[in-house]
C-alpha cells in the first residue's frame, strides 16, 4: 500500500469555522498532517467530535493572548509548509502571527488567507457571511424560480466551493511552487473571487448570448422543462437531466410525450408550457414507480434522496460514498486515487497535549503553555 498522496506535508491551522477547516478536512484526507490550534477554552470535546469538518488532525489548545503561546506557534510554523487561517486582516499581524514574521523565520511557507471579501479593497475590513460573498459577486443572482427572489444554495457556493475548496487548490498550488523554488508567499482566497470563479461557465453563456439575467428562465436553472426536478403523487421529488438529443428522446419515449410541440426542445418560448404539462404528468405516479419506469433508459434521471436515503443507496453504498467515524455518519474523502489511499476518517478526541512533546517541546513547557495565563 502506497501513503496518501499529500503524506509528508504539514499545515498549521489556526482554528476558525466554515471554510477555514473544510480546507484543513481536504489535506487531511488526502494525508497531510494538519495540527490545529484551538483557542484555549474555545471547543468542547462533544463539539470537536461532532463536526466532519474537523475529522483527521490533531488539535492542541493555547491562550494567544499570552506571548508564549505566541512564540509556541511560530516554533510549530517553523517546521511547517502551510498555515491556514481565516480572521479579517490585520488580526493575525496584531497577535505577531502575520506572514511577515513566519516568513522570516521559514521563507517556504505558504500562508493561506481565507476571507470573504480578500485581503485587500474597499470591503477587506467588512464583515459578512456566505451569502453576502455571492451576493457581491453576481453569483446568487442567478439561483431563484422566475419571477422570485434570489434563493441562496446554502452555504455550499461561498464557503465550500469558493472558499475552503479553492484555498485547499492554491495552498497545494504554492506548496508545490516552494518544493520547485524554495519560495513561500501568501494565498489570498477571497469567497467573492471563488464563487465568481465558480460561475466561469454561466458567464461563458452569458457572452455567447445563451443566458439571460432573468432568474428561472435558462437552459441550466429551471427555465428549461428537461432540465428541472418535478414533483410526485408521494410527495417526493425526481430529477431529469435530459440535455442531449439522445437523453431527451428517451425521456419522450419513457413519457410517452407524443406531438409536434416537444420537439421544440431548445425553443424558450414553449418551456413554460412543457413544463406545465411534464408537472402534471409525473404527479400520476409515486417517485418509485418512476424510478421503475425509467430504469434501463438513458435518460438523466435520479430520484432526489434525502440524507438517509442517500447514505443506503445501492450505488452510494457500492461506492462507499459514506462512512461512520465516532459514531457520525458522514462523507468519505474524495476524490478516490488508482494508487494512493485517502485517510479513513477519526473524529477528534480533543486537545493532545503530546503533540507539543513530539514537535519538541519539554514538560516544563507544556505545563507553562496548557495554563497559559494571559
Amino acid at each position: 500500500m502506497t501513503t496518501p498522496p499529500l503524506h509528508g506535508i504539514r499545515i498549521v491551522e489556526i482554528a476558525g469555522i466554515g471554510p477555514g477547516p473544510f480546507c484543513g478536512m481536504m489535506l487531511a484526507d488526502h494525508g497531510a498532517e494538519v495540527i490545529r490550534i484551538e483557542r484555549l477554552g474555545d471547543a468542547t470535546v462533544t463539539a470537536l467530535a461532532k463536526d466532519p469538518l474537523l475529522r483527521s488532525r490533531r488539535t492542541i489548545a493555547l491562550n494567544l493572548k499570552n506571548p508564549a503561546a505566541i512564540a509556541a506557534v511560530q516554533r510549530i510554523v517553523a517546521t511547517a509548509d502551510g498555515l491556514i487561517e481565516g480572521f479579517r486582516p490585520g488580526v493575525m499581524e496584531r497577535l505577531g502571527l502575520g506572514p511577515d514574521v513566519l516568513l522570516e523565520t521559514n521563507p517556504r511557507l505558504v500562508y493561506g488567507r481565507m476571507t470573504g471579501w480578500g485581503q485587500t479593497g474597499p470591503m477587506a475590513p467588512q464583515p459578512g457571511h456566505d451569502i453576502n460573498y455571492i451576493a457581491q459577486s453576481g453569483a446568487l443572482h442567478a439561483f431563484g424560480t422566475a419571477g422570485g427572489k434570489p434563493q441562496f444554495p446554502i452555504n455550499m457556493v461561498g464557503d465550500f466551493g469558493g472558499g475552503g475548496m479553492m484555498l485547499a487548490f492554491g495552498m497545494l498550488a504554492a506548496i508545490l511552487h516552494a518544493q520547485k523554488t524554495g519560495q513561500g508567499q501568501v494565498v489570498d482566497c477571497a469567497m467573492t473571487e471563488g464563487s465568481a470563479v465558480l460561475m466561469s461557465m454561466i458567464w461563458g453563456f452569458r457572452g455567447s448570448g445563451r443566458w439571460n439575467d432573468a432568474r428561472g428562465t435558462n437552459l441550466l436553472d429551471g427555465g428549461a422543462h428537461f432540465y428541472d426536478t418535478y414533483e410526485t403523487s408521494d410527495g417526493r421529488w425526481v430529477s431529469i437531466g435530459a440535455i442531449e438529443p439522445q437523453f431527451y428522446a428517451a425521456l419522450r419515449r419513457v413519457m410517452a410525450l407524443d406531438g409536434d410541440h416537444w420537439t421544440a426542445q431548445f425553443d424558450p418560448r414553449q418551456w413554460p408550457a412543457l413544463k406545465a404539462r411534464l408537472t402534471d404528468q409525473f404527479k400520476t405516479k409515486t417517485r418509485d414507480e418512476w424510478c421503475a419506469a425509467f430504469e434501463g433508459h438513458e435518460v438523466c434521471f435520479a430520484p432526489v434522496l434525502s440524507f438517509d436515503e442517500a447514505v443506503t443507496d445501492p450505488h452510494n453504498a457500492a461506492r462507499g460514498a459514506f462512512v461512520e467515524a465516532g459514531g457520525l455518519t458522514q462523507p468519505a474523502p474524495a476524490p478516490r486515487y488508482s494508487a494512493s489511499p485517502t485517510v479513513a476518517p477519526v473524529m477528534p478526541a480533543g486537545h493532545d497535549e503530546t503533540l507539543l512533546a513530539e514537535l519538541g517541546f519539554g514538560k516544563d513547557e507544556i505545563v507553562a503553555l496548557s495554563s497559559s495565563p494571559a
